[in-house]
């Protein structure tokens, strides 16, 4: 009769983290679209008649912007927690019984 009085842990759909698909199609959409306009900006500063500060603004934009964009693709999700380690129980420098014909 006890165990009816037990809670049971119950997961929430809000609890679920998202799939490592939907994260990294996430950060390659971001990557192309600062690509893009990385690509933009070269473009402006070369064809574009414009004058010297606001070509050094288009460029210096062209060259920045690929390591913003490489630093932001490799950034997780903030929905993702960050990884655990276990510590293991048993020693680990110790072969398992199962496997210690190996060292013998």
């Amino acid at each position: 009769m006890r165990g009816w009085r037990t809670r049971k842990q119950v997961h929430q759909v809000t609890d679920a983290q998202p799939s490592l698909s939907d994260d990294v199609r996430k950060r390659e959409i971001s990557y192309f679209i600062k690509m893009g306009i990385r690509t933009l900006c070269l473009i402006l500063a070369v064809v574009v008649p414009v004058p010297w500060p606001y070509r050094l603004l288009f460029i210096a934009a062209a060259v920045f912007l690929p390591y913003i964009a490489v630093i932001g693709a490799n950034e997780r999700s903030k929905d993702s927690p960050p990884p655990t380690f276990h510590t293991p129980e048993a020693n680990q420098s110790e072969i398992p019984l199962h496997r210690r014909e190996i060292g013998s």
